[in-house]
C-alpha cells in the first residue's frame, strides 16, 4: 500500500502519478484565477465567500499533499530542506500564518503557489538545474554588476552634482540613474546636462549592453549542459 501511494505521489511515469500531477497543476491554475477574480471591484460578497471557500479547499489539499510527500520520503529531512520541499512549503506556510486575517498581502501570497509548477515542468526543472550549474558565474556577475552600479553612480555624481544639485544630490540619489542607465531602460527622469556627464553616460550605456547580455549567455550555456546531463541520465536509466 505504501509503495502504491509512493508511486502516485512521487512518480510521474505511472498512470496514477500522471493523474495526481495533473490534478495538482489544475488546482494551482484555479488558485491563481480565483485570486485574479477576487481583485475585481464589483463582485458581490457571495462570490467572494465562494472564492475564499474554494481557496480554503485548495490550501487544505496542498497541505495534505505536502504532509504526504514528507511522510513518504525516505529521507524526510532531506526532502524538507530540498529545493522542491521548500517550494511545497512556501506554497502553504504564508496562508497558514495569515489564517483568519483579511489582508491584501496575505491574499497576494497565493501567487507563491506558482512556484509549485516547477516540480511538474521538465523545462522549468532544467532551468533550475542550469542555475545551479552556473551559480558561481552568476555570483561573479551579480557582484560585478553591483560594482558597476556604484561606480556609475559615483561618476555621474562627480559630473552632474554642481549642475543639478537637486537631482544628483548624493551618490545614493544617483544610484537610480545608474540602475536605469546600466540596464539600458533610460526612463529619462534624470538626464545629464554637462558635456562630461553625457560622455560618461555613453560609456555607461556601452558597459550596460554587456551587462544585460552576459547573464543570457551564461544561462544559455548552462541550459545546454543541463540538457546534456538529462539526456545522459535518461540513457543510463534506459540501459539499466
Amino acid at each position: 500500500m505504501l509503495e502504491r501511494l509512493r508511486s502516485i505521489v512521487e512518480r510521474n511515469d505511472t498512470p496514477g502519478g500522471r493523474r495526481f500531477d495533473l490534478f495538482i497543476q489544475l488546482l494551482i491554475v484555479v488558485s491563481v484565477v480565483s485570486f485574479s477574480i477576487e481583485t475585481l471591484p464589483d463582485i458581490g460578497d457571495a462570490t467572494r465567500g465562494w472564492l475564499r471557500a474554494l481557496d480554503t479547499v485548495i490550501l487544505v489539499t496542498f497541505t495534505v499533499e505536502y504532509l504526504l510527500r514528507v511522510s513518504l520520503a525516505k529521507n524526510k529531512l532531506g526532502f524538507i530542506f530540498s529545493f522542491f520541499g521548500l517550494i511545497d512549503l512556501i506554497a502553504i506556510v504564508p496562508f497558514l500564518l495569515f489564517t483568519g486575517v483579511d489582508m491584501r498581502s496575505a491574499r497576494a501570497c497565493r501567487l507563491l503557489r506558482l512556484f509549485k509548477l516547477v516540480r511538474y515542468s521538465s523545462a522549468l526543472r532544467r532551468y533550475h538545474l542550469a542555475l545551479k550549474l552556473a551559480k558561481d558565474e552568476l555570483v561573479i556577475f551579480i557582484s560585478s554588476t553591483l560594482l558597476v552600479l556604484y561606480l556609475a553612480a559615483t561618476g555621474i555624481y562627480y559630473f552632474e552634482h554642481q549642475a543639478q544639485p537637486d537631482t544628483f544630490s548624493s551618490v545614493f540619489h544617483s544610484l537610480w540613474w545608474a540602475v536605469v542607465t546600466v540596464t539600458t531602460v533610460g526612463y529619462g527622469d534624470s538626464v545629464p546636462v554637462t558635456t562630461g556627464g553625457r560622455v560618461f553616460t555613453f560609456v555607461v550605456l556601452m558597459v550596460g549592453l554587456g551587462v544585460v547580455a552576459m547573464p543570457a549567455g551564461l544561462v544559455a550555456s548552462a541550459l545546454g549542459e543541463a540538457r546534456r546531463l538529462e539526456r545522459e541520465e535518461r540513457e543510463a536509466g534506459n540501459e539499466s
